[in-house]
C-alpha cells in the first residue's frame, strides 16, 4: 500500500484530529518549574550508566598464573592454585569468585544478567506504575536500587553477586522507564523531542564518571558500593516528586489531577486569570473524555497484519538490537585495548554526550532517517577497517573504535525518537516495548562478542560490530520519514508510512 501522505496541510489536519492536551494548555510547553522538575529527574538516570557499565572496572581483565611456577599454564590440572597481578586492581569479581579459565565466561554471564535485569525491571515497573501510578513506584524503585546496590557489594559468593546485580539492574531498568515517563507526561509537544533525545545525556555522563569511582577505589566492593549508596540521595524524591497530572486525569483523579496542575501553573507563573480556568476547563475536557467512544486497542500481532506497517516493525527491531548491541560491545572493546583503562572508558562514555546532542540538531534538519543512515555509516566504518586492516597500531585501533562508538551514540537516542513516531498511537507502547526488549538482548549478547569470541581471534568482535552495523545502514532506506508527519494514530495511519512517498 503506498497512499499518498496527507492532502491537507498540518495545521489543518491536526486541528481535525487532535484535542487541545488538558494538562500542557494550562501549563505550556516548558515553563520554568517544568524545566526545574525535569532537571531534578534527570538525575535520576546516572546509575542506569553506573549499573551497566560498570561491569568494565568490576571485571577488569587483570593477568594470572600460577603461584608455585610461573611458567606453568595456570589452566593445567598440574597447578594447584593462581595468583593474580594486583598491580592495577586489588580486587575484581575474577580476583574474588575465581573465574578463570574454564570459568571466565561466567564474567560475561553476570554482564548478561544485568542487561537481563534492565529488560525485566522496564516492563514489570511499567506495568506497575501504569496500574499504581508513576510517583510511588518511582520512590519504591529509589529505595530498592539503594538495597540491592549495597547487597550486591558485600557479595560473598558469585551466585549471590549475580543474583543482586540482577536485582539492582532490574530496579533501575524500572527506573529509567517511570522517569521518562514522569518528564515526557510534564512538557508539551514543542519540547518532547528535544527532551527525549538528551534524556540520554545523564547517562553518558554516568559512564563518563565511573574512571573516577574506580581510579580511587580500586577494590571492586568498594568501588560498587561508592555508586550505589549515592542512590540515597534520591530519597529526597519522596518530598519532591508529585503524580503525574496526566495519569491521574486519565484514570479518574481528577481531582487530585487539578490540585496538580494549579500548583505547578502557579509556580510556572501562569496569571490569574489563566489560573481561574483550570478546574471548570479540565473538568469538561475529562467528561469529553469518558463520553467519547474508546479506540480500538491493538495487539503485538497487529504490527504484523499489513505489509508496510510489519516492514516498518521488523526493520526498526532489527535498528534496535544493532545498536543496543553495538553500543555496549563497542563501549566495552574500548575499555579492552591497550592503554589507560582509565582513560580510555572515559573516552568511550564522554563520546556521547557530542553524539547525543549532534542527534538533535541532525534529527531536526537532516530527518529520522537520513540521520540514522549516516550514523550507521560511521559505525560501520569504524569496525570495519579495524576487521579489515589487522597491521594497524594500538592507538589508531583506538581511534576508529571510537569512531564507531560515535556513530551508535547518535543512533541511540534517535531509535527512541523515530520508533516513537512509526507506530501508530493503538501499537505504539507495543511497538516500543518489544523494540527495547530485543534490543536487550543485543546488549545481553554483546560481552560474549567483546570478549569471549575475542579469544578465538581479535577481529571478530569489530567484524561483526561492522558488518551489523552495515546491514542497519542498508535497511533504513527502506523506512519512511516521519519527520513533519503527524504522528500516525490508527493502524491505517501506520500502514500509510512507506519508503516510498508520493504527492
Amino acid at each position: 500500500m503506498e497512499a499518498a501522505y496527507q492532502s491537507k496541510p498540518i495545521d489543518t489536519v491536526k486541528k481535525q484530529r487532535q484535542r487541545p492536551d488538558p494538562i500542557i494548555v494550562h501549563l505550556g510547553d516548558m515553563g520554568r518549574y517544568q524545566l526545574f522538575y525535569c532537571m531534578l529527574i534527570f538525575l535520576a538516570k546516572f546509575p542506569s550508566g553506573w549499573v551497566t557499565m560498570s561491569h568494565f572496572f568490576l571485571a577488569a581483565q587483570g593477568e594470572y598464573y600460577c603461584e608455585s611456577d610461573k611458567d606453568l599454564d595456570p589452566c593445567l590440572e598440574d597447578c594447584q592454585s593462581s595468583t593474580f597481578n594486583r598491580t592495577i586492581f586489588t580486587d575484581t569479581i575474577h580476583m574474588s569468585f575465581g573465574l578463570i579459565c574454564n570459568r571466565f565466561w561466567l564474567s560475561s554471564l553476570s554482564q548478561f544478567a544485568v542487561m537481563g535485569g534492565i529488560m525485566s525491571g522496564a516492563m514489570i515497573f511499567g506495568i506497575l506504575s501504569d496500574k499504581y501510578g508513576r510517583r510511588p513506584i518511582f520512590i519504591i524503585e529509589c529505595i530498592l536500587q539503594l538495597i540491592f546496590g549495597v547487597v550486591s557489594s558485600t557479595s560473598p559468593n558469585y551466585p549471590m553477586y549475580v543474583l543482586f546485580r540482577f536485582m539492582h539492574a532490574t530496579a533501575t531498568g524500572g527506573q529509567m522507564t517511570t522517569s521518562f515517563v514522569l518528564i515526557m507526561e510534564i512538557i508539551g509537544p514543542k519540547y518532547r523531542e528535544t527532551m527525549n533525545i538528551l534524556y540520554q545525556i545523564p547517562f553518558n555522563l554516568g559512564h563518563a564518571t565511573l574512571p573516577l569511582f574506580s581510579y580511587f577505589l580500586r577494590d571492586w566492593r568498594y568501588f560498587y558500593l561508592s555508586f550505589s549508596s549515592f542512590s540515597a540521595v534520591y530519597l529526597i524524591y519522596i518530598c519532591v516528586i508529585f503524580e503525574s497530572p496526566r495519569w491521574l486525569f486519565t484514570t479518574g483523579r481528577l481531582e487530585k489531577s487539578i490540585t496538580i496542575v494549579e500548583k505547578v501553573a502557579k509556580r510556572n507563573g501562569r496569571p490569574a486569570k489563566d489560573m481561574e480556568q483550570i478546574r471548570p476547563r479540565m473538568e469538561t475536557a475529562y467528561e469529553e473524555l469518558i463520553s467519547s467512544a474508546p479506540k480500538k486497542k491493538g495487539t503485538v500481532l497487529d504490527l504484523y497484519r499489513t505489509p508496510n506497517l510489519r516492514r516498518n516493525t521488523i526493520i526498526m527491531i532489527y535498528e534496535w538490537f544493532n545498536v543496543c548491541m553495538i553500543y555496549y560491545g563497542a563501549a566495552q572493546f574500548i575499555s579492552n585495548l591497550s592503554g589507560n583503562i582509565f582513560l580510555n572508558v572515559f573516552i568511550s562514555g564522554i563520546l556521547g554526550v557530542p553524539g547525543t546532542v549532534a542527534c538533535v540538531f541532525m534529527t531536526k534538519y537532516l530527518g529520522r532517517r537520513l540521520t540514522m543512515i549516516i550514523s550507521n555509516a560511521i559505525s560501520a566504518f569504524g569496525f570495519l577497517v579495524i576487521a579489515c586492516f589487522s597491521t594497524l597500531s594500538p592507538r589508531t585501533v583506538i581511534i576508529f573504535a571510537i569512531i564507531g562508538l560515535f556513530g551508535a551514540s547518535v543512533t541511540f537516542p534517535n531509535s527512541y525518537l523515530y520508533a516513537g513516531e512509526i507506530f501508530p498511537t493503538v501499537v505504539r507502547t507495543t511497538g516500543v516495548g518489544l523494540c527495547s526488549c530485543v534490543g536487550r538482548f543485543g546488549s545481553m549478547i554483546a560481552p560474549f562478542i567483546t570478549i569471549d569470541l575475542a579469544a578465538y581471534s581479535p577481529i571478530i568482535p569489530p567484524a561483526v560490530y561492522g558488518i551489523f552495523a552495515a546491514v542497519g545502514f542498508v535497511l533504513t532506506f527502506f523506512l519512511p520519514e516521519t519527520k513533519g508527519r503527524i504522528v500516525p494514530e490508527t493502524l491505517e495511519d501506520g500502514e500509510e508510512l512507506h519508503y516510498r512517498e508520493k504527492d
